[in-house]
């Protein structure tokens, strides 16, 4: 269960203020049909961290422990500190918008998040607990609780959560995570 909650809060709050948070909102205000929005996001992180969370327990099971140890810990602080760092606004291709809003999100939500923040966590922690349903779930669930609201409550949600307050904690998370992998035994830490 360590393994599915620390996916849900690293990922939730690793994509607070995200460049695929962003694209949510873009999606919900140019589509009015918010439930296929986000029935697309699911989908598209669904199948995203599902890879995610298979290369990770590969690499743990191919890669000495020792050795995974220092890629998880110095991974996690690494990404830590890239979360201070904010997403560049950026306006998806329109020209996926012509498949409506489902197929839209899909492919879109699924492009935005190859090599995002949270597919990266989503890797490194299926490599610290080698579990990948409860890291999938976990992200997956991490990932749509930070997302749905902005879907349904978009720009009055947007103007009251600090961004940099947001990355901040985020930041702090992931460093920690981070700490305690490397001063770990092993990569579980259990």
């Amino acid at each position: 269960m360590e393994a599915f909650f620390s996916s849900i809060l690293g990922v939730a709050i690793a994509e607070i203020g995200d460049k695929t948070q962003l694209l949510a909102l873009f999606l919900a205000a140019r589509f009015a049909q918010k439930n296929a929005v986000v029935s697309g996001i699911f989908i598209a992180t669904l199948l995203n961290h599902l890879v995610s969370a298979f290369v990770g327990v590969w690499l743990a099971e191919a890669i000495s422990p020792e050795i995974v140890k220092w890629v998880v810990g110095i991974s996690f602080i690494a990404v830590g500190l890239w979360l201070l760092l904010p997403d560049k606004d950026e306006n998806p291709d329109s020209r996926w918008l012509k498949y409506g809003a489902f197929g839209a999100t899909v492919f879109l939500f699924f492009m935005a998040e190859i090599g995002d923040k949270t597919q990266i966590a989503t890797v490194l922690l299926a490599a610290k607990y080698q579990s990948l349903s409860m890291v999938v779930l976990g992200s997956v669930a991490g990932l749509m609780l930070a997302t749905v609201p902005v879907v349904y409550l978009g720009d009055m949600l947007m103007k009251k959560i600090p961004a940099k307050a947001v990355r901040i904690s985020a930041c702090v998370l992931f460093c920690v995570l981070g700490v305690i992998t490397l001063a770990g035994d092993g990569i579980m830490l259990k």
